[in-house]
């Protein structure tokens, strides 16, 4: 069936389907090219390529890290303040998918962008109707491949795409990759094979500086810190249930059914659930959708490469409310959203947030799993104007966010999915970028991500008004 391509996505409407939304004729047309447009233009206006690199091309930090497989290698390293950071080689890889939602969680207008060494000002997606497109060919990251081949990657992730006109290389999703597993989980405990209170052992065969030792648990406990605070112990326990119960091949099936082509979790040992390598693979746009089903808007949201109508049902109601309830209870809000360092004149605050209050202490400052931001969030928790259920991401050349922002009551109505995908994880940092006061977390990300950010939810709010 030939597809219609557009700036971005709105709605595929089905006849006879109870709850199909349908936008009032041209406002589709028109909000997708407005909102691709100043996702496009807010990024360039954050200029990403004046961040600073901390393990340039040639640098004793760049060699230990050469021919990395495991991205455990490099996720439990985090560069510190050296003597002579230099700028970045070329425009970094930037991937950045916004999906507005009206008040039910239905969605009404989109933009995807992606930013690279062959992109510099941006390119804008032309996505159809299904929330898909043709005119990607995808690239699997390659570490090394990013400096050799101006970010271009050689491993196609979705075959037949060679003559597409516009090509990318995904940044390698990092911690964000926990939403995929998930979501295998979750399919896990709606088809009866595990339950969420039932105690899973997790006995790994082969040690893992990664994936630690063994535990056991319950499932959701493991759910939550995979999901909270990023518990790669806890994660590998997940993908290891997975590879117990032969998960791993029908998850990546049903990803591709759905038409969620870019979300591949490959590559991870089932012996003990860890090697998160460069074939985890995960798009900005299938990133939004995933979150659009875990959101549950009534209705048909797309409809798969068969024809098949995707709903909310993907997941039951159970299954989607604790997703969601989980995703608002994260601890890192320091990337899209700055809030755990509230009042900070360095990073900017980004999505302004009210913060879970379960990392909160009695004197106001947030404690993550033992990392403490230093900063009193109560001023921010008065001022916030949204909630933010999301997940975020890093390793030295990789930072990512991705969730789903609803304004509280009386405080300006927007309601949409954010994802940024990029290669600048710890090793970049801003020039400016104060020293971290003893005891303090340090900054992860550049904060030009929480520019980004504020823009964009500033358009939103507007857009809503």
């Amino acid at each position: 069936m030939r597809k219609r391509l557009h700036g971005a996505v709105g709605l595929l409407a089905v006849g006879g389907l109870l709850g199909t939304f349908v936008p009032p004729a041209g406002a589709e047309e028109t909000g997708r090219n407005r909102l691709a447009e100043r996702l496009r233009e807010a990024m360039n206006e954050v200029r990403f390529q004046e961040v600073l690199d901390t393990a340039p091309p040639g640098s004793a930090t760049a060699r230990t890290f050469a021919g990395t497989v495991d991205k455990e290698a490099r996720g439990l390293q985090r560069p510190a303040m050296v003597a002579d950071p230099r700028p970045i080689v070329q425009q970094p890889q930037v991937d950045a998918t916004v999906i507005e939602l009206d008040s039910r969680g239905r969605p009404r207008s989109s933009g995807t962008v992606l930013m690279s060494p062959l992109y510099k000002d941006g390119v804008i997606v032309p996505v159809d109707r299904d929330y898909s497109t043709e005119s990607v060919r995808w690239r699997q990251w390659d570490d090394a491949g990013w400096y050799a081949n101006r970010g271009q990657g050689t491993i196609d992730v979705i075959p037949g795409r060679e003559n597409a006109p516009i090509d990318h290389m995904l940044a390698y999703p990092a911690s964000v990759l926990k939403l995929m597993v998930a979501f295998g989980v979750l399919r896990l405990v709606d088809q009866g094979v595990v339950g969420l209170d039932d105690t899973y052992e997790y006995r790994p065969a082969e040690p893992s500086l990664l994936c630690g030792e063994a535990t056991a648990k319950p499932v959701r406990r493991y759910l939550d810190e995979s999901l909270t605070w990023s518990s790669n112990a806890a994660s590998c326990a997940l993908i290891k249930l997975l590879h117990d119960h032969g998960g791993i091949d029908p998850l990546n099936r049903a990803f591709s059914d759905l038409g969620l082509r870019t979300l591949r979790l490959r590559g991870t040992r089932p012996s003990n659930g860890g090697r998160w390598s460069n074939e985890i693979t995960m798009s900005s746009l299938d990133t939004a959708k995933l979150l659009l089903l875990v959101g549950g808007g009534p209705g048909t949201l797309w409809t798969a490469p068969d024809g098949t109508p995707v709903t909310r049902n993907v997941l039951s109601p159970a299954s989607r409310r604790f997703f969601a309830d989980t995703l608002a209870q994260q601890g890192f809000n320091d990337m899209l959203s700055n809030t755990n360092r509230c009042g900070a004149a360095y990073p900017a605050q980004g999505i302004p947030q009210r913060t879970p209050s379960r990392w909160i202490g009695a004197d106001g400052t947030v404690t993550v799993n033992g990392l403490w931001f230093g900063h009193d969030v109560r001023p921010c928790d008065a001022a916030a104007e949204v909630t933010f259920a999301h997940k975020t991401g890093w390793v030295g050349n990789s930072g990512a966010d991705a969730g789903i922002v609803r304004a509280l009551p009386g405080r300006g109505g927007r309601h949409y999915i954010i994802v940024v995908f990029s290669n600048l994880g710890t090793q970049y940092i801003d020039p400016h970028r104060p020293p971290t006061p003893p005891g303090v977390h340090p900054v992860t990300y550049t904060e030009k991500f929480a520019d980004l950010a504020r823009i964009i939810d500033t358009y939103e709010k507007s857009r809503h008004r």
